[in-house]
């Protein structure tokens, strides 16, 4: 996996952990977990185009 890639999962894990962080805290946010949810959809396409090629 390149250095880009590792770099995104690290990102979506990192905010997965903020977004529970503040649903527990403050309660949940539609809109931060719809951001995670397009972090996480953008890194997986990273994942699987690197993985075709």
């Amino acid at each position: 996996m390149p250095d880009s890639t590792k770099t995104m999962g690290a990102f979506t894990i990192g905010g997965l952990v903020m977004v529970t962080a503040y649903t527990a805290a403050l309660g949940s946010n539609g809109w931060l977990w719809f951001g995670w949810v397009v972090l996480g959809l953008i890194t997986l396409a990273m994942v699987l185009s690197r993985s075709t090629t």
